[in-house]
């Protein structure tokens, strides 16, 4: 297929050194044990065959789940190792990758909140790769299931279609409109393509749409309706829900069908059916666990509420109301407007299913990593990585005691980070990171990393978030 027309469209311490031996049964004011031989156990485990193997076998199950209310609905959720067959020969090369992927959808990120003109491209969320995480989602009629990424920095839903002039490798057979009885090309005039920041019309006056991405992937298609179905047989379908049929996809997407919006704008999927609200609980990365991404469901009761802010100028995104960071039970100092959002949409701080690593603006980098350091003086340090410019040499320690990192949110709420969402192994010898960046950028983005083991509710209704830790 010809590119019929050009835009980016982004859909998105102290420590103690212990031995072998000897593990602290409580850890100190204001830290928290980290189980090191568990997460080295992972990263070995995430590569061998049996994990493979395993996974293989598990994503073939049904993954939809019933809910006992008949407007809330759950869809399994599965990390990209259950469906991307790994390929590294060791756990440093995986985590090269990971980084790189990431690398790659920051920039991408970068280039559409420094935007200053109100008429943006939309912007995506898996840039290089196809997410770290997946949903089993159900399309047409009759109903056919797909591996798709899911994404809350996205507002385009797409998938892969036939005939294809160009298409990557993908887990599932590759969706063929021509099968179901409840696909419609949407027309130039219609709603959902004006809908859309920049469109084509086709010769016959049907809408085109073209996702491109930061490392030169991209997707162009119809812009159609279909029904869209989440949850097992006799659950809750949805009709007319707009989507990309993409004939062209080009890039290195790893075994998804497409992606599923979850973003803020009127063309994601909660927007298009009425979701009152939804929440999702990351597992680790390299675990062989999974969870669900639950609709229309109150959140636990014991959540930590935050405010969702509204950003005009950046309706994608989904801003939260930070006030500040301590690490140890110390606050960061750092100016009280590094967070909010100025006049002309830029800054903040954005909660993102599809980036990884957390990023703060430089200043609130600097201050976080040199306010940890000061509490990791006892533990060895061991140089860099890749981004990570702190690291540390846990190896012949079981546990190890790691200061608590904190968020602050508007309403006087408090997250501490559990220690696997603060320091991360980068091999399998027991070298582990500061899972943080700095962004030269005037915005942060709170990263999967630091959300995984937390089940993160967005009440749209009401513009609330929930943080729910150990509610997987």
């Amino acid at each position: 297929m010809a590119h019929f027309f050009s835009f980016t469209l982004i859909i998105f311490v102290s420590f103690l050194p212990l031995s072998l031996s000897r593990s602290l049964s409580s850890p100190p004011h204001n830290s928290q044990i980290l189980d090191v031989a568990k997460s080295i156990q992972n990263t070995l485990h995430v590569l061998s065959p049996k994990f493979q193997s395993f996974q293989q076998e598990a994503i073939k199950q049904p993954l939809f789940n019933s809910s006992s209310s008949s407007s809330a609905f759950s869809v399994s959720i599965y990390p990209r190792s259950s469906l991307a067959k790994t390929q590294h020969k060791n756990y440093t090369s995986l985590t090269l990758s990971r980084l790189a992927r990431d690398s790659v959808r920051v920039s991408s990120l970068t280039t559409m909140l420094q935007l200053e003109e109100i008429q943006i491209p939309v912007t995506s969320g898996i840039s290089e790769g196809s997410g770290e995480y997946f949903a089993r989602v159900g399309l047409g009629q009759p109903v056919k299931e797909f591996y798709m990424a899911i994404d809350t920095g996205s507002d385009i839903t797409w998938l892969q279609c036939e005939p294809c002039s160009e298409c990557y490798q993908q887990t599932d057979p590759i969706f063929n409109p021509s099968y179901s009885s409840t696909y419609t090309r949407l027309s130039c005039d219609s709603p959902e393509c004006s809908a859309l920041h920049l469109s084509e019309c086709s010769s016959t006056g049907t809408c085109l749409y073209q996702v491109s991405y930061g490392d030169g992937s991209f997707t162009v298609g119809e812009f159609a309706s279909e029904t869209v179905s989440l949850g097992n047989s006799g659950g809750s379908s949805f009709s007319n829900v707009a989507i990309g049929c993409g004939h062209d996809n080009e890039g290195l997407f790893i075994g998804s069908a497409g992606l599923v919006a979850l973003g803020g704008s009127s063309l994601s999927l909660p927007s298009q059916i009425k979701a009152t609200s939804f929440s999702y609980c990351l597992v680790d990365r390299d675990s062989d666990s999974s969870s669900t991404l639950d609709f229309n469901s109150a959140g636990p009761s014991d959540s930590i509420i935050a405010p969702l802010l509204q950003n005009s100028k950046r309706s994608t995104f989904f801003y939260v109301g930070l006030e500040g960071i301590s690490v140890a039970g110390e606050t960061l100092s750092v100016p009280a407007n590094i967070f909010q959002v100025d006049d002309n949409g830029n800054g903040g701080i954005i909660v993102d299913s599809g980036t990884a690593v957390t990023r703060f603006e430089r200043s609130v980098y600097n201050a976080l990593r040199d306010t940890f350091v000061k509490y990791a003086q006892d533990l060895p340090a061991d140089g860099d990585f890749m981004l990570f410019d702190t690291c540390y040499d846990l190896s012949g320690m079981k546990t190890a005691s790691v200061p608590t990192v904190a968020f602050h949110f508007s309403g006087g709420k408090t997250l501490s980070l559990h220690p696997k969402n603060t320091l991360v192994p980068v091999d399998s010898a027991g070298k582990f990171c500061l899972a943080f960046a700095p962004e030269d950028g005037k915005f942060s983005i709170i990263g999967n990393i630091q959300q995984q083991g937390t089940r993160v509710s967005y009440d749209l209704d009401n513009n609330l978030v929930g943080f729910s830790p150990d509610k997987c």
